[in-house]
């Protein structure tokens, strides 16, 4: 990636691809690596926005368009600020996501720096709206996993 922007609504990564080293010289195993990391990318968030050189070199005006037509649906809300709680629950999600495997309030704990105790509150408040299964294990509640709702959000 040559340039990434992360603005509280999105991860989009700029890519400014020459014709030479990205097209011309390009063999299969070359090609494949290429399509397969944009689409590794996609599966972490990410929206890759390519421009050739020569556009970004001799026509910046088109590539500005461009940008601000990819980017900019996702800076539109109806707040100007995101509510702060809504911003933790979703990264809380996208770490569990990122995990591929059950998380658990210690997970949380350690990835956002918050207590024990905010932690599994986050992890209960998006159980209780369909976005976490929660795992028991006898009588207690120690893990969660995402639901289909959650993996919707995500999108």
């Amino acid at each position: 990636m040559d340039f990434a922007f992360l603005p509280p609504y999105g991860k989009f990564g700029i890519e400014c691809d020459g014709y030479q080293s990205h097209i011309k010289d390009m063999d299969r195993e070359k090609f494949s690596y290429s399509l397969n990391r944009d689409t590794f990318l996609t599966g972490l968030g990410w929206t890759t926005i390519h421009f050739s050189f020569d556009d970004v070199q001799n026509r910046p005006e088109v590539c500005r368009m461009l940008l601000l037509h990819v980017i900019s649906p996702r800076l539109i809300r109806s707040t100007p600020f995101p509510d702060p709680a809504l911003l933790l629950e979703k990264e809380i999600l996208r770490y569990a996501y990122q995990l591929s495997r059950s998380i658990r309030p210690k997970d949380v704990c350690d990835h956002l720096q918050i207590d024990f105790r905010t932690a599994r509150k986050k992890l209960q408040s998006l159980s209780f709206k369909g976005m976490l299964k929660p795992i028991e294990r006898g009588t207690q509640i120690r893990r969660y996993d995402l639901t289909e709702k959650a993996m919707e959000s995500l999108l």
